[in-house]
């Protein structure tokens, strides 16, 4: 079930809803410059064994609405309260990835963790998110000749290969974005750091990680796991930045035994 929830006056963001019955919950945050659909193989296997299974299109990206502003991590974040307050959700596990993990960390500071049990750091972008030459030459590309940088997205993404049509289906998920959303993302994996909201993160946390992850390094996920207190790290050896579908049978087991 799909539908769209205002977050602020002329900005709705879309929500896929599968199994709204389900005994436990999962909400979704997905990474840049993506959407929901990439937990595709999530949402395929999760709901059919009883999880309510919640995906949701951050602003500027996939079917939600565009707005010309708010792509830092503290809008972002607001965001996702508004979802959890007008679902009225509660006992969350929720589920980050990449860029989404970053808004995940900080929505659990800066929320309380209000309405959330549980949290896992996919690949997450903290503390730190791009480097300053790799900001610059995707927000080059971001600008001139989107993509092109969406296929370099899509060229490190994964450690395993994939089949033409994976990587065609991969970049029109990058493409539902707003070049301006895409770019602004950049900017904000540039600038903004979760150094002082890791200690602050007071649920259990599970941190999946790639180790041949060349987006965020591995050792990224070691950091995090040091400074998240109550946390375990789980590495993913035949992975990139993707183990929700490389590794995706493992990956669902385990956020099964997480939850």
């Amino acid at each position: 079930m799909g539908y769209f929830v205002s977050v602020e006056e002329d900005v709705n963001l879309f929500v896929e809803d599968l199994n709204p019955n389900g005994e436990k919950t999962i909400l979704f945050i997905h990474g840049w410059p993506l959407s929901h659909k990439q937990f595709e193989y999530q949402f395929d296997v999760l709901p059919a064994k009883g999880y309510r299974c919640i995906g949701v299109d951050w602003r500027g990206f996939g079917q939600s609405d565009k707005p010309l502003d708010g792509y830092n991590f503290d809008r972002l974040a607001d965001d996702i309260r508004v979802i959890i307050d007008v679902l009225q959700l509660e006992n969350v596990t929720l589920v980050g990835h990449s860029t989404g993990g970053a808004i995940a960390i900080r929505y659990i500071t800066r929320h309380h963790a209000h309405g959330v049990e549980k949290l896992v750091l996919v690949d997450a972008a903290a503390p730190r998110g791009f480097t300053k030459e790799t900001a610059q030459s995707f927000l080059h590309d971001a600008l001139n000749d989107r993509p092109n940088m969406m296929q370099k997205v899509t060229d490190t993404f994964f450690f395993q290969n994939i089949t033409k049509p994976f990587s065609d289906w991969f970049l029109h998920l990058g493409f539902q974005a707003a070049g301006w959303s895409t770019a602004a993302i950049i900017v904000t994996l540039r600038d903004e750091k979760l150094d002082l909201d890791l200690p602050k993160i007071n649920v259990p946390t599970l941190i999946v990680h790639g180790v041949h992850d060349k987006v965020i390094p591995f050792t990224q996920a070691q950091e995090m796991n040091r400074a998240i207190k109550n946390s375990q790290l789980v590495p993913f050896h035949y992975s990139g930045h993707g183990p929700f579908w490389e590794e995706r049978d493992k990956f669902n087991k385990l956020l099964e035994q997480f939850v």
